[in-house]
Formats: C-alpha cells, sequence, structure tokens
C-alpha cells in the first residue's frame, strides 16, 4: 500500500501544478488545453527534473526526492514559504509513530487556569486538552463531551460556534482548514486523524470542499469577532505559544480589545 503522506505529497504537488498557467511561469500556452493549470511535464521542465520522475511524485510513489529536487519543485511550482515547508515535511523520512492524546503537565495547566483572559491549551489533532474559568464563559468547553472537544470540529460542525461568527465564519473556518493541513498531511493515514477527518467531512460540506484545494497556511495571531448569547459582541486579539515541555502543546489566549 502506498504511503499515506506520500499520497499527501502527490496532491499537493497536483493542487499547486494545477494553480498555475504557462503565462504565470513564462511559459507559451502552446496547443489547447484540456485541464486547468501546467502539465506534468513543464513542471519537470521548469524544476529540472525528468519527467517519468517527476509523474512518480505526483503519484505518491515511494521514492525519496533530495532537498535539491524538493527546492526545484517549490521555484518551479511558485509555492509560498509556508508551502515549501510543507512539501520538505511530507518528503521527510523517518518513523513518525501513532498518535496517542497528549496529557498537559499540571504546572501548565495550573498557568492556564490562572490566567484573566480566556485561554486553552490544544495537542497536535487540536484537540482541547485544558482551559481556563474565562474560556468556559465564552466557548463552554466543558458542557462538551471529550470527544467533541476539538477547535477544528467545533468551527466546521457547531451550530452554536457557526452562529457566534455570523457572516465572517466562512472566512475564519477555510483559514483554519488551510491551518490544519499542514498538521494533518504529515499524520495523514493515522487512526486519530482518520477518525476526525471522517467526523468533519460527515457534517461539513464546507470542509469538503476547502479540503479538496488541499490549501496550507501557517499559524497566525489575529483578531475575532464572536457574539455570545449572553455576553453580547466580544471582540478579541489571539495569539499562540508552544509549551518547551512539549511542542505538541500550544497555548492559545484571547485578549480583549
Amino acid at each position: 500500500m502506498a504511503d499515506p503522506r506520500r499520497v499527501e505529497f502527490g496532491d499537493f504537488l497536483r493542487s499547486r501544478r494545477e494553480k498555475l498557467s504557462p503565462k504565470t511561469v513564462g511559459l507559451p500556452a502552446g496547443r489547447r488545453r484540456r485541464t486547468a493549470g501546467l502539465r506534468r511535464e513543464e513542471v519537470a521542465q521548469l524544476a529540472g527534473i525528468g519527467v517519468d520522475w517527476y509523474i512518480r511524485l505526483e503519484q505518491g510513489r515511494t521514492v525519496s526526492p533530495s532537498v535539491t529536487t524538493i527546492d526545484a519543485l517549490a521555484r518551479a511550482l511558485r509555492l509560498s514559504k509556508t508551502e515549501h515547508t510543507h512539501l520538505k515535511a511530507l518528503a521527510r523520512d523517518g518513523a513518525r509513530g501513532t498518535f496517542t492524546r497528549e496529557v498537559v503537565p499540571p504546572p501548565i495547566r495550573r498557568l492556564v487556569e490562572s490566567l484573566p483572559h480566556p485561554a486553552y491549551i490544544t495537542g497536535r489533532r487540536w484537540d482541547v486538552l485544558a482551559w481556563n474559568d474565562a474560556a468556559e464563559e465564552v466557548f463552554a468547553f466543558g458542557r462538551l463531551p471529550e470527544e467533541d472537544r476539538n477547535t477544528l470540529l467545533l468551527m466546521m460542525t457547531s451550530k452554536r460556534t457557526r452562529k457566534s461568527y455570523g457572516a465572517g465564519w466562512a472566512d475564519v473556518a477555510k483559514r483554519m482548514v488551510a491551518m490544519f493541513r499542514a498538521t494533518h498531511d504529515v499524520w495523514a493515514g493515522d487512526p486519530a486523524f482518520a477518525e476526525l477527518l471522517a467526523r468533519l467531512r460527515d457534517g461539513s460540506p464546507e470542509f469538503v470542499k476547502w479540503w479538496g484545494a488541499h490549501e496550507v497556511h501557517g499559524t497566525l495571531s489575529g483578531r475575532k469577532t464572536m457574539t455570545h448569547p449572553t455576553k453580547g459582541v466580544l471582540h478579541f486579539e489571539h495569539t499562540s505559544f508552544q509549551a518547551n515541555d512539549d511542542p505538541a502543546l500550544k497555548l492559545v489566549i484571547y485578549t480583549p480589545v
């Protein structure tokens, strides 16, 4: 069976190739095209690699491209810095292990609980692992079963969450899907990630559409506006930090503005 991570590597190459036009990369349009984007042989030409080799990469075959090849593909496909980093992560060899739900060390848990503003800890899969009283007032994590405490699952399938973001929901949700994609692809094929992906696909047609585009974004700080059923309109700046104890743990803080 094909390595799921290699399959995602090939799918990502194809998605970027289909977004480029010959004009964008300085190639003549040539004869009439039946599909959008560049042809495989054109990408191979731009990257300076063999066509058969490129086809094997895009098909998700078990091949190991060098750093030089990855860099050449990134230039040929006009990848952003985030996309380039993602491509390198997918090409990396080595055992990944099986995902297990993280445990928040007591000192980090106490730190989160002591903060005055909404704050919570998430793991690799974006499961919410710990939170403070201020976050409970806004997000009500404690009212949910443990298996539903996942920030992407809540954003894509919870009517309450969708209503709280109002007209801005689609922009926030779409960016979150692209951010999660960067994490998921490295863990492609893992049972825990496959289970979450199945729930997202079953519960959100928008997720299915955006997931198919294979967009990738890095984690960014920013502002969010939400409408709370009793507190009214809330404006926050949000930012996140990794824990030195376990880089998989991420502290997210919402500061009122």
